[in-house]
């Protein structure tokens, strides 16, 4: 199992732009098979080193994870959202 997890930090964090970026993160439930598990939340504490969105996805295997990231929908729908709304993205994947 790879778990892959991303951080998202808006250019302008409005509560509306947070639920935005969100629930297009949780749009990608049942559009992209190689999804495992799929969940999204945004940051309660709202520090200065605080991200404002959160994203976890697993997946059965590495070809999985990187059928994902070309996905129609990931690549196609998903991705220019969060490059328009985000200053900076994080992201790690592990095997566990």
């Amino acid at each position: 199992m790879i778990t892959h997890i991303v951080l998202f930090k808006l250019s302008d964090p409005t509560p509306e732009a947070v639920t935005q970026v969100r629930d297009k993160l949780l749009s990608m439930r049942g559009k992209v098979e190689q999804l495992r598990h799929l969940e999204a939340g945004c940051d309660v504490i709202r520090s200065e080193r605080s991200y404002d969105v959160a994203l976890i996805t697993r997946f059965d295997s590495l070809d999985d994870l990187q059928a994902y990231q070309i996905h129609p929908y990931h690549a196609g729908e998903v991705v220019p959202l969060m490059k328009l709304l985000c200053s900076s993205i994080v992201a790690v994947d592990y095997e566990g």
